[in-house]
């Protein structure tokens, strides 16, 4: 028996939704990528929310069998909302996969993180060979670091071991996010805790010293990789 649910049925997007009409445009020319039988990764942002809306169009319209692999309980119930079939990375792979991002470089380099959800991002895109990255022209930067500190997961315990070792690393600051509608800190899916750190400089090699830290789940730099950066005009 298929379970009804006022909750999903009234979910939107939680901001306020900027540069929506172009946002909207570019969320079109991603749900008409998808073909019939696909697999696709989704991301998090409010252009991925979007595009999910388009691609349920299409799905009903064309009658496509289309699944989606969400990247967080906020997508996944966006899915779920929308009718769109969700699977995950033990039953299936991504076909391809488009997301957001914070900040993007001349080299198509990455901040991403700002929803919390970076370390399934990242694993969505590393497991998918195709990846569209959508964002609109605030996001285009000349130099990473500029307008948003790095997000760094980390487990709770190491905390303060990861924030020495980070300070080692030549930062301006560093903080731990707190939560809003919570007391305390932001907790992530994967009860862990978010470090917003604000670098000198990002070297190439930033994203792998990061990770190399124990305790540290992930970043949200997203250096090297190989994307498809769309933007919204």
């Amino acid at each position: 028996m298929k379970l009804q649910s006022e909750l999903l049925s009234h979910l939107g997007w939680s901001d306020n939704i900027i540069n929506k009409e172009a946002k909207e445009r570019l969320a079109q020319q991603i749900a008409d990528k998808v073909q019939d039988g696909q697999i696709v990764g989704a991301g998090s942002g409010s252009t991925v929310y979007m595009a999910l809306f388009a691609i349920s169009e299409r799905i009903k319209k064309e009658k496509l069998n289309v699944k989606v692999i969400p990247s967080s309980i906020e997508i996944t119930m966006a899915c779920s909302s929308l009718g769109i079939p969700v699977t995950g990375l033990f039953e299936d792979k991504p076909d391809w996969a488009f997301d957001g991002a914070d900040e993007v470089d001349p080299k198509n380099s990455l901040i991403k993180g700002r929803g919390g959800a970076l370390f399934k991002e990242k694993l969505l895109i590393k497991s998918s060979q195709k990846n569209y990255i959508l964002v609109d022209e605030s996001k285009i930067v000349t130099r990473l670091g500029m307008n948003f500190p790095v997000p760094v997961e980390v487990f709770p315990g190491a905390l303060l071991y990861v924030e020495s070792a980070l300070r080692e690393m030549g930062i301006n600051d560093i903080t731990l996010r707190a939560a809003k509608g919570k007391d305390g800190p932001i907790i992530t899916e994967n009860n862990n805790c978010i470090l917003d750190v604000r670098f000198n400089h990002i070297p190439d090699d930033t994203e792998q010293k990061i990770k190399s830290i124990t305790g540290v789940i992930d970043s949200g730099l997203f250096i090297g990789y190989d994307v498809d950066v769309l933007i919204a005009k």
